[in-house]
């Protein structure tokens, strides 16, 4: 019951100024679940994993002199949560202006670091994300991101994330990019992006990722450092995939100094907005319990 009233003013809200203005939004979602066998260290267990599953209404808004207004506003839902009570948490949620100078965005948001890194992760929202064991895949609140008009090719970002408190330091993310992070206009895509005490750490990473026919082939190069104490430490991702008919196979391994994360998978596509998926991650940890997920799971798109 916590879960469906908010959604259900969220929706009937979106339907609402639909139809009530003359552009409307888009009412815009997935769900992912999986069933997982889990090793997390103290021995196996079955489980039921919503992989990020999410509701989201975004649109924009003409304006004069050539500006746009845009907005999204992204809710993570966990199907899976046995209670209900903790099911419902604030994602990507902004405004701002679009126009020839380039796209605006205020309130919480991916950093560019974050953003720019999601195409190379080919499983990404599993237990093998990044995040993993990456410091920088973030989500930060107070932040404004501007996104340059393409040049050449090029594209520049930055993310700058407010203090919000006495205690605390501003904090910028940045990026300059080339090529379709999708490889749809391009068959190439390169960034580097640099975080700046963005959650107490300093990062840089370069990303480069390319397509050769069914062939998709990422890297991504990772340097991390902790503001406090300047502990660094770096490490690789290598990504691949292959599409044949209906079917995507996909690799990727994945390191931090001694620790590393090696993942294949299966993706099966049922239509056009639905697939079925399986998956194993074996993560090797120095000073902890080694980890493994099996996973067979459905997503649905909306």
């Amino acid at each position: 019951m916590r879960l469906i009233k908010p959604l259900s003013f969220a929706v009937l809200s979106a339907l609402s100024i639909s139809s009530a203005y003359a552009e409307p939004l888009t009412v815009y979602g997935k769900v992912n679940v999986s069933g997982q066998m889990s090793d997390e260290g103290e021995g196996s267990f079955t489980e039921l994993k919503s992989n990020a599953s999410r509701i989201g209404v975004e649109g924009d808004y003409t304006l004069a002199d050539g500006l746009e207004a845009v907005y999204l506003l992204e809710w993570q839902v966990d199907v899976a949560d046995e209670s209900g009570a903790e099911n419902l948490k604030s994602r990507n949620q902004y405004v701002g202006l679009a126009g020839h100078f380039g796209t605006v965005l205020v309130g919480r948001k991916d950093t560019v670091l974050k953003d720019l890194s999601k195409p190379v992760d080919q499983f990404n929202d599993y237990e093998a994300d990044l995040k993993g064991l990456w410091e920088g895949e973030n989500r930060m609140s107070d932040s404004v991101t501007y996104i340059s008009p393409a040049f050449s090719g090029f594209t520049g970002s930055i993310t700058y994330i407010a203090e919000d408190e006495v205690s605390g330091n501003d904090a910028v993310s940045a990026a300059v990019s080339f090529g379709d992070a999708k490889l749809k206009k391009t068959n190439l895509y390169a960034a580097i992006a640099i975080d700046s005490e963005v959650d107490g750490y300093d990062a840089q990473r370069a990303i480069i990722q390319g397509k050769f026919d069914a062939w998709v082939v990422g890297a991504i190069l990772h340097s991390q450092e902790a503001v406090v104490d300047g502990n660094s430490e770096n490490g690789f991702t290598l990504s691949t995939s292959y599409s044949f008919n209906d079917w995507k196979f996909k690799a990727q391994h994945q390191t931090l100094e001694d620790d590393s994360s090696t993942s294949i998978g299966a993706d099966y596509k049922l239509g056009e907005n639905t697939k079925a998926f399986v998956w194993y991650t074996d993560r090797a940890l120095d000073n902890s319990d080694d980890k493994n997920w099996l996973a067979v799971g459905l997503e649905h798109k909306f």
